[in-house]
């Protein structure tokens, strides 16, 4: 047995893809020709982690526009005055707003897993967004016609299917980005909305069997663009617990780049249930600098000292790149910090005996 290492989702795209996106924004690249260049950025990308040694593989998203509204580009009943997400340095990104009903996504994200699995057969995880996410496209003004009870139906049978098309084609593993959980106490520190989130969230993994959800993990973070967050500051005790009640078999949680990752790791410790596995942040992609494979080795020795090592992992604290215009963090640079975790994962497992 060894310490289980996967990556969270997103890898800055290409120099070419990068250039793609912005001629085909202008419109002087069809969307064919920008399809090819997304396919060959997915190869490369997957053919490098392999490289790196890497157990489980991502595609990298080279494909989405982002982690959050891959399921809704190009519908044409949003419109783009959405909920405002403001980030730590003071920039911001909004999302779209539901104009109209019924919703739908327009992608599915199995669909970059049957990309993704013509060019590799390693095992591929999938990260999908959580539908609290999406939840926050419906305005505070009900549409007219088709009420935000409807819109939550439609909203968990979309998001199923997205889960469950990503097993079917073959999915190691399925992960809901749930980075509006933390966010959620900032903007409503008495817990009302996070419950909401929480809710919504097992409404849908509660469809699924035990053996499919040992299949299913969630991830938490505080945010990830242009190096900021948005929700550094909130505490994580006000999270935890109720993350912990998400009918998952796997939890994601950022750690490197928290201030004090040992007071987290006691909260987390009070939270293990049997079955369940926690995968640790052991490399913070906002950080420039790229840790060593003893400094990640020694994250996990830590981590081990609370949380058994038949239930405990390692990742990235977050995604590299987010948002696909993200470039803050380069390719090489994220590249180097995997192969830094694989490394430093390897080392804490045959420190540990394993």
């Amino acid at each position: 047995m060894s310490i289980p290492t996967e990556p969270i989702g997103s890898i800055p795209r290409t120099r070419s893809l990068r250039v793609a996106l912005d001629e085909h924004a202008a419109g002087r690249l069809s969307a064919a020709d920008l399809t090819t260049l997304q396919e060959q950025a997915t190869a490369e990308t997957l053919a490098t982690l392999e490289q790196l040694g890497c157990p489980v593989l991502v595609d990298g998203e080279q494909s989405k526009p982002s982690f959050v509204t891959y399921p809704v580009a190009g519908l044409t009943n949003l419109d783009p005055d959405g909920a405002v997400i403001p980030f730590a340095d003071g920039h911001t990104r909004q999302l779209p707003r539901l104009a109209s009903g019924p919703f739908r996504y327009r992608t599915r994200a199995e669909t970059f897993v049957r990309d993704a699995r013509r060019h590799t057969d390693r095992p591929l995880k999938q990260a999908v967004i959580a539908p609290s996410a999406l939840s926050l496209l419906y305005p505070s003004d009900p549409i007219a016609g088709y009420s935000r009870e409807e819109f939550l139906r439609d909203l968990a049978d979309e998001a199923e299917a997205d889960i469950r098309g990503c097993l079917e084609a073959g999915a190691h593993r399925v992960q809901l980005d749930f980075t509006e959980g933390r966010l959620s106490l900032k903007l409503d520190p008495s817990g009302g909305l996070l419950d909401d989130f929480v809710a919504l969230n097992n409404t849908v993994l509660e469809r699924f069997s035990e053996a499919e959800r040992d299949r299913l993990g969630v991830h938490t973070c505080p945010g990830g663009d242009h190096d900021s967050t948005h929700s550094l500051d909130v505490d994580y005790a006000g999270l935890l617990p109720k993350l912990f009640g998400l009918a998952v078999g796997n939890f994601y949680v950022q750690l490197a780049g928290e201030p004090d990752p040992e007071r987290v790791l006691r909260i987390i410790t009070d939270q293990l249930r049997p079955g369940i596995r926690v995968f640790v942040g052991v490399t913070d992609p906002i950080d420039p600098r790229v840790e060593t494979p003893e400094e990640v080795r020694d994250r996990v020795l830590l981590a081990a000292r609370y949380i058994p090592v038949e239930q405990l992992g390692t990742c990235d604290d977050c995604g590299f790149s987010p948002f696909a215009d993200d470039t803050s963090t380069s390719r090489e640079l994220s590249f180097a910090k995997i192969g830094a975790r694989v490394r430093g994962t390897e080392l804490a497992s045959r420190a540990l005996g394993l």
